[in-house]
């Protein structure tokens, strides 16, 4: 099968809305063959349009969930775009620093991690910057049950380290193991791991300091980027920073956010003006 009839198109649409709020928009036709061909195989049928008949015939949650995690985007790199991070060492971190000594300790949330490259390049980026004494955690999540398994693995190819990894970093982080590439001890343990829909409610959680959502908003369309936001901002510090793809913006979105300038980039924090129970929940 060389084509995916209308109906089929308009089925999987539905259902990536539903699941993950994501819009899958005309002409994706391609990728959703491209994606569920596989999983289509894996079933023993013949055709992505099969795939869809057993799954429609059975609701079953394990083939949803897998229709899920195979159209979700997982485009990463190590250190991707550079500038964040960058900023984060010249900028960010020495005020976050400045401010936080009476507790020394950083809370950072990797929103949508994805196989987890930006989550260990965080990870990777507090061990050499933070001071002596000082600790940290991280939250990664994403909509991808099977992003979560291998993120919290932490296992890559000899290919995937190529992408953006410096040597002597992958020297100091990782562990060899036969072809491949695992990250190490020293930074698994201060990273906890979690599926979420960002567009649901957030569970329970202390605020954080610093979020990374990047590369994020453009798959959702005006309504979902407004929720987000909002769920992101309730659980940000006062004066958290939050940044995003360079291609994204809360402009014309959540106007509780203003752009922070971040050395050659910029950031957003929380409005002053903003009203919050003092814990960074608004």
């Amino acid at each position: 099968m060389t084509t995916l009839a209308p109906t089929e198109f308009a089925y999987v649409a539905d259902l990536l809305r539903r699941e993950s709020s994501i819009v899958l928009g005309p002409g994706k036709e391609y990728l959703v063959l491209a994606r569920l061909l596989p999983l289509a195989r894996e079933a023993g049928v013949a055709t992505v349009g099969d795939l869809l008949v057993r799954v429609r015939q059975r609701n079953d949650r394990a083939s949803i969930q897998s229709i899920i995690d195979a159209l979700t985007t997982n485009e990463t790199s190590w250190f991707r775009d550079q500038a964040p991070y960058q900023a984060l060492t010249s900028h960010v971190l020495p005020k976050l620093v400045a401010e936080r000594g009476h507790h020394r300790h950083l809370r950072v949330w990797s929103a949508a991690c994805s196989s987890g490259q930006e989550t260990y390049s965080l990870a990777i980026t507090m061990q050499e910057f933070l001071p002596a004494g000082w600790t940290y955690e991280i939250f990664a999540s994403d909509i991808s049950a099977d992003m979560i398994e291998r993120s919290q693995g932490g296992k890559y190819s000899q290919i995937e380290v190529s992408r953006g990894l410096p040597a002597r970093m992958l020297v100091d982080y990782f562990e060899r193991e036969g072809a491949h590439w695992r990250v190490a001890a020293k930074l698994r343990r201060n990273i906890s791991f979690q599926r979420l829909n960002l567009a649901g409610p957030p569970p329970p959680m202390a605020p954080f300091d610093l979020v990374f959502l990047r590369n994020v908003l453009i798959y959702f369309d005006m309504g979902v980027k407004r929720t987000v936001l909002q769920n992101i901002g309730r659980l940000m510090r006062p004066d958290a920073y939050l940044f995003l793809g360079a291609a994204e913006s809360t402009i014309g979105i959540d106007d509780s956010f203003e752009r922070a300038p971040a050395g050659s980039t910029f950031a957003y924090q929380l409005r002053r003006s903003t009203p919050t129970n003092g814990s960074g929940v608004r």
